[in-house]
């Protein structure tokens, strides 16, 4: 199984946070299929790809940081497909949601950190 992890700190207000998320993650074609206040889980839409190679995001939420404007949000992007090679589509839909998340002028990135 294709597994990759980032870990993001954004300023944003908490009010803004949930919206923003939600429209992060459709913008790479992933509908949320599951919200709570820590945890969150988005399925890629079928249609482009085999199911197995469907991508599933996970991402926990740690809203409870010093500063009432900082949200930390760990991600994990993963699917069926074996790893075989470097470019694959878990790793080319990891790339676009991080991708999305620091590029997003919406709130201001203050720490990210990926790992494969």
């Amino acid at each position: 199984m294709a597994r990759y992890t980032s870990l993001f700190t954004v300023a944003v207000s908490l009010d803004r946070f949930r919206q923003l998320l939600t429209d992060i993650l459709r913008s790479c074609s992933l509908d949320v299929i599951y919200a709570s206040d820590d945890y969150w889980v988005a399925r890629e839409l079928p249609g482009r790809v085999s199911f197995t190679k469907l991508v599933t995001v996970e991402v926990l939420i740690d809203h409870f940081s010093p500063a009432a404007t900082e949200v930390k949000m760990s991600f994990v992007v993963k699917n069926e497909e074996l790893p075989l090679r470097s470019s694959n589509h878990c790793r080319e839909m990891f790339n676009q949601v991080n991708r999305a998340v620091e590029e997003n002028r919406q709130w201001h990135l203050i720490e990210s950190a990926a790992t494969s």
